[in-house]
């Protein structure tokens, strides 16, 4: 009898702590998915506060490379009017499921190129680095940014240009660009301004974010500033010309970890103008201290 009672005693003392532990680790738990869902709104609500600058409430917005919608997401949030552009089927049905509801988003089941018609995706098991650029997928998988990954299928899609977007849809006031490697053909694909473009570039694939920015010259007035990382701040106090920010470009470490955001606005002309004028006036009180 002794002996039972004994064990029942040390059964219950078992349950006991195997209770407080329980309850230590949900209480952990708890307090670790708490902390998480706070950062994860500090860093929505950061990139909330960046975008706002560039889409102001109920204006139109292209997301060129939509992927799954996490940008789409924040230019809903803001109220802006969105065009989400994705030639990968699972990530448009993904979009369409989410967003399809919201009577101020639109989706377009293609790609963005220089000329309509139709190109290849090459594809992988990550969607997110789907890309239709040969050269870019070998440049980051020479890098090792993304060494480990095979883009071992492909297939055809239609492609549409910024212009043709523009024309159906009208002029946006913001044009976010992430293709993976395909963003000098989606710029070459625009023949008017716009207010604000974004296009996101990596140090092994320079080129193509020197292309872009040689070609948005043509078109009118720039003036340009960029992001690192993930990080929703401009690298620049100041917005720069595309000569200055060019060489910015040129002198980033040649690191496969290293990758940001180009922020390319379109000057009004009067604006323009008056940053020539002040530019002169400048030059001529230099002119006069050096007689």
């Amino acid at each position: 009898m002794l002996k039972k009672i004994t064990h029942k005693i040390e059964q219950v003392e078992a349950n006991y702590w195997l209770a407080r532990e329980r309850r230590a680790y949900e209480s952990k738990r708890r307090q670790e998915q708490k902390r998480v869902q706070k950062e994860q709104r500090d860093l929505e609500t950061k990139k909330l506060l960046f975008y706002s600058q560039f889409v102001p409430g109920s204006s139109l917005c292209f997301d060129i490379g939509a992927n799954v919608g996490n940008r789409t997401k924040l230019f809903l949030l803001l109220g802006a009017h969105v065009v989400a552009v994705e030639p990968q089927e699972d990530c448009a049905h993904r979009l369409n499921t989410i967003f399809g509801s919201n009577r101020r988003f639109r989706l377009v089941n293609k790609a963005v190129g220089s000329l309509e018609g139709q190109a290849e995706i090459f594809l992988t098991n990550e969607n997110t680095i789907s890309s239709m650029s040969r050269d870019w997928i070998k440049a980051v998988k020479t890098s090792g940014r993304f060494g480990n990954y095979s883009w071992d299928h492909s297939r055809t899609v239609q492609v549409t240009t910024l212009d043709n977007l523009i024309d159906e849809y009208g002029v946006p006031e913001f044009i976010k660009i992430d293709v993976e490697g395909f963003e000098r053909e989606v710029v070459s694909g625009l023949s008017k301004s716009v207010k604000t473009i974004s296009v996101e570039f990596t140090p092994e694939f320079l080129d193509s974010t020197l292309n872009c920015i040689e070609h948005l010259k043509t078109i009118g007035p720039i003036e340009l500033n960029y992001s690192i990382g993930e990080s929703m701040e401009l690298a620049l106090k100041s917005w720069t010309t595309p000569e200055e920010l060019m060489r910015l470009l040129k002198a980033v470490p040649n690191d496969a970890r290293f990758f940001g955001d180009v922020y390319i606005r379109f000057l009004e002309e009067d604006h323009f103008n008056k940053a020539i004028e002040a530019i002169k006036r400048k030059w001529q009180q230099l002119m006069i201290i050096i007689r």
